[in-house]
């Protein structure tokens, strides 16, 4: 029987050698894409087109036509390949976008005829390429997921999201729609292929680095903001940005070691999924490989949560569709039919929906099982306090490539929870809210108790962010202007790990900002002269975490602005801040601080659903990590730190 996919779905791909079926509503390009395990595309041989209709296990169609048909022989596919998509492309002078055509139909079938899984395109609007569906790896074995997602600037826009730089990217678009026949009264030619691939950077001489492949995005607010409020004046909505799984401070060379390969699965039974693996993923390390297996499986969950919901709404509205239908035939209320033909319609959407049911527990099962193998691997900067990992943790030499900063979860199954990891060093500050707005747990919080729950989450990020460093990579400084945070900050004080004590009253405010903004300025004016190391003695060149409680208590104008400055300017230079504020306490101040709170990434001590993930904005349920009642783990981290610090100083 075949699987019906719906965009996002994922279904096993049993045999080896395939057919990919095309049914499209119009004539159209089709091409096979051959990527890495992130999805991008690199060095020669990455499209099969009617040009170059060969490639290692897949061999594409030559014409431009209606119906298609691809052979696929997965164990000829190259080791290093992950990822194989199939495009339909429109031509030059055919129909300007695949929403004015008829939906095109996508199958995998084997040799003999029997489609293992379709795919209808639906709900396309201006995309003149598409990706239709992909063949992809996982844990050894093949699968097949609906994507139906493109591009409206056509195949190069397609090509350089995957990786190609804009002109690559050109030149093979225009090479593979150059090899087709031209449509009746068509008049495009290699002049008009910037509108065809979207903005041309100049080309890269071979003295030019190329350009940093970006890094998997922090979640973003549901809203698309980091302050899930109203936007304000000039901000527009951007698409969810690309995702990438690549070192972006590794770069490969010729005399560089090939990257590790990950651990083989272990063997399993004929028919059973994949055995979960921890580090089954790309990197350069186990920590990496580590990071990046968790975003994929962020990427999994979120995916196969939005085929579930996409399937019941489809099976909702269907129903809706039969019931109108039953009720508006006149044969069907005089015959007593009418409760028969209800009846079916219910019968069918129940069917569709336990069918969905069914894949979204089979998927669920496979993420808990690679959960369960994953989180006790996980090094200490990404493992959660109560990991036994904590117990061992020594000061490291290196600084980690990420921070977890809590759990993310969806209400279809909220046992399975995802670290929030977040790549360092910080590129945006934090702000954790001790306000009772926006949050059903909140409100249901003592505003006391929802106060010193935000404070302690600060202070066990700040001590996580110490303790996963060099001992001497980070200063502390905290602004506690009315004191009010002083039994949370009790651990930073009494360990002795602060660059001072915690700042009180205006005064305190005004010297510790006024400190930061000078090392800001400093540093900034430095690195413009190329001169990084020619920085006055006095001036600390380990990293700042500047901790803000009670704000605005004891901030005055001056204050506010050099907080945004901060806020603004300092990442760039190793000056980070973390914030525990209640944004209605500030709105005296209007539309000022707006810009700082949207800079800011929100984070919530209770339970809060304001995060959405960059591939299909579900809302996630964020929860803090924090160490465990009466556990004295962060004290020993503390004490580690203190140690690290008094033997390593001259």
């Amino acid at each position: 029987m075949t699987a019906e996919l719906v965009r996002g779905q994922n279904h096993p791909v049993s045999r080896s050698r395939v057919e990919i079926r095309v049914s499209a509503g119009t004539p159209v390009l089709a091409l096979a894409s051959l990527a890495d395990e992130q999805g991008r595309f690199s060095g020669n041989g990455i499209l099969a087109h009617p040009g170059a209709r060969s490639l290692p296990g897949v061999e594409s169609p030559g014409e431009l036509a209606d119906r298609h048909t691809f052979a696929v022989d997965l164990d000829e596919v190259a080791a290093d390949v992950h990822r194989l998509g199939v495009l339909l492309v429109l031509p030059p002078g055919g129909p300007v976008r695949f929403g004015a055509v008829p939906a095109s139909y996508v199958a995998v079938a084997d040799p003999e005829g029997a489609e293992l899984a379709g795919y209808t395109l639906t709900g396309l609007d201006a995309e003149t390429a598409v990706v239709a569906l992909e063949l992809y790896r996982r844990q050894g074995a093949w699968k097949v997921r609906a994507v139906g997602q493109g591009y409206a600037e056509g195949l190069g826009a397609l090509l350089a999201d995957g990786g190609l730089p804009a002109l690559a990217a050109a030149e093979l678009a225009a090479a593979a729609l150059g090899t087709i026949p031209r449509t009746a009264g068509a008049d495009a030619t290699l002049a008009t292929m910037p509108t065809l691939v979207g903005d041309l950077r100049a080309p890269q001489t071979p003295a030019q680095a190329p350009a940093p492949t970006p890094e998997p995005p922090d979640p973003v607010p549901v809203s698309g903001h980091p302050y899930a409020g109203t936007p304000g004046p000039g901000d527009t909505p951007t698409a969810p940005p690309t995702i990438s799984y690549a070192h972006p401070r590794r770069r490969a060379t010729s005399n560089e070691p090939p990257e590790p390969a990950p651990r083989p699965a272990a063997p399993q039974e004929p028919g059973q999924a994949p055995r979960p693996v921890a580090g089954d993923a790309s990197g350069w390390s186990m920590d990496e490989r580590l990071y990046n297996q968790v975003w994929g499986m962020f990427e999994d969950l979120a995916r196969t949560v939005a085929a579930y919901r996409s399937a019941v709404e489809f099976a909702d509205s269907r129903m809706d569709r039969e019931l109108d239908e039953a009720l508006s035939d006149p044969r069907h209320r005089l015959g007593g039919s009418g409760n028969a033909a209800r009846d079916t319609a219910r019968a069918r959407r129940e069917e569709l929906v336990a069918q969905a049911q069914a894949v979204l527990d089979r998927d669920l099962a496979q993420l808990i099982a690679e959960s369960e193998v994953v989180e006790p691997a996980l090094p200490v900067a990404y493992a959660r306090w109560d990991n036994p990992v904590w117990h061992g943790h020594r000061t490291p030499e290196e600084s980690p490539l990420a921070l977890r900063l809590g759990d993310l979860h969806l209400p279809e199954r909220p046992d399975l929870r995802i670290p929030m990891l977040s790549r360092l060093p910080l590129e945006r500050g934090l702000w954790i809210d001790n306000g009772r707005t926006g949050s059903e747990a909140a409100m249901t919080m003592d505003t006391d108790r929802l106060r010193r729950a935000a404070m302690d989450m600060a202070v066990a990020l700040a001590v996580r962010l110490l303790a996963v460093h060099p001992a001497d990579r980070f200063s502390v400084h905290v602004i506690d202007a009315a004191g009010a945070g002083s039994a949370s900050l009790a651990p930073l004080v009494r360990s002795g790990v602060l660059a001072g004590p915690p700042a009180a009253g205006a005064q305190g405010v005004t010297q510790t900002l006024a400190g930061l903004t000078r090392r800001v300025d400093l540093v900034q004016m430095a690195l413009r002269a190329g001169a990084p190391e020619d920085l006055p003695p006095d001036v600390d060149t380990a990293d700042q975490l500047l901790i803000v409680h009670d704000f605005p208590h004891g901030f005055d104008d001056r204050a506010v602005t050099q907080l945004r400055y901060l806020a603004d300017e300092g990442a760039a230079v190793g000056v980070h801040l973390l914030m525990v504020a209640d944004r209605d306490e500030a709105s005296a101040y209007g539309p000022l601080l707006d810009p700082l709170w949207r800079s800011l990434m929100r984070l919530s001590p209770v339970p809060d659903s304001h995060l959405a993930d960059p591939w299909v904005h579900h809302a996630w349920t964020f929860e803090p990590d924090l160490p465990p009642q009466g556990s004295r783990v962060l004290d020993q981290a503390l004490d580690r730190v203190a140690e690290a610090r008094r033997t390593t100083r001259p």
